[in-house]
């Protein structure tokens, strides 16, 4: 099914349930993927991606047509996960003051994750990516592992295009001067 017959399907009452189901199928495999590289721990990205279907389906009648179902769906699921971080980081700062870096917190924890399957590389490279700041952690992984184009980050993020270079330069410089690549 196209997505314009997709979101007709959605909007009527008799096949909205299929329609969303199968949106679900569609995205869910590329939305889990996205929101984990944000919030690191498989169970807290499972929450985020029903967080982000549960807003999707509230939303699809108020849903224009001003971006592609991907891209909104897209931007439900980074702001879900930017809102969950977001709250992570007060929990987290609350139990310990001291604290200075809770996206390093989070990093370590996959290192007991049973659902992380990757080597010492990739554990590395996700700890570095957990010490930016959440918006150039959004947009390194975008650009890195999802290999959008900036116009496409730009419509998820309205973002301008040159804020988002900026921002992934940025990112790559303190991912490699955290990986030792660079001094």
């Amino acid at each position: 099914m196209d997505e314009k017959h997709l979101i007709e399907a959605m909007r009527c009452e008799d096949t909205k349930r299929d329609a969303f189901a199968t949106m679900v199928r569609m995205y869910q495999e590329m939305l889990y993927c996205i929101i984990r590289r944000m919030v690191l721990v498989h169970e807290d990205a499972d929450d985020v991606l029903q967080n982000t279907f549960i807003k999707a389906w509230q939303g699809i009648d108020k849903f224009r047509g001003d971006s592609t179902l991907k891209t909104w769906l897209y931007r439900i699921a980074t702001h879900e996960a930017l809102d969950f971080l977001e709250r992570k980081k007060k929990e987290m700062v609350s139990i310990d003051d001291e604290n200075p870096n809770v996206g390093l917190m989070l990093a370590h924890s996959l290192e007991s994750d049973v659902y992380f399957d990757g080597d010492e590389t990739e554990l590395e490279l996700q700890k570095a990516i957990a010490t930016l700041p959440h918006k150039q952690k959004l947009v390194f992984n975008m650009k890195y592992f999802e290999d959008m184009k900036y116009e496409e980050i730009s419509d998820v993020l309205g973002t301008s295009v040159g804020a988002l270079k900026a921002s992934y330069h940025h990112a790559v410089q303190k991912i490699s001067i955290f990986l030792g690549i660079i001094d």
